[in-house]
């Protein structure tokens, strides 16, 4: 999945908007930022998509934290789902993939 340049939409889950902080210390603008930033790669979630598609994220925030944001579309907005900080392997399997493309 391709993430469109440009202006991005994002819809919270009132149950959601402080999830990711409270859990984890992840903002909601910090979460949002991962899509703005270059670098990031998306992935299909393919377990958590039995309702609807859902995708993951890996980026860095504007503060160069590594974060594993899931989401899914509901028409032109992104919907996330949840936000936390990389874990070791998935942040190097990220660098990985940023060195070969």
């Amino acid at each position: 999945m391709q993430i469109k340049s440009g202006v991005i939409e994002f819809e919270w889950n009132k149950w959601n908007l402080d999830k990711s902080y409270v859990k984890h210390g992840i903002t909601p603008k910090e979460a949002e930022e991962v899509f703005i930033n270059e670098g990031s790669n998306v992935i299909p979630d393919i377990k958590h998509s039995q309702k609807e598609d859902r995708f993951i994220i890996l980026g860095k925030s504007t503060d160069r934290k590594n974060l594993f944001v899931v989401f899914t579309m509901r028409g032109s907005k992104v919907r996330i789902v949840s936000a936390r900080r990389m874990h070791k392997k998935e942040v190097e399997k990220y660098e990985k993939t940023k060195k070969n493309s």
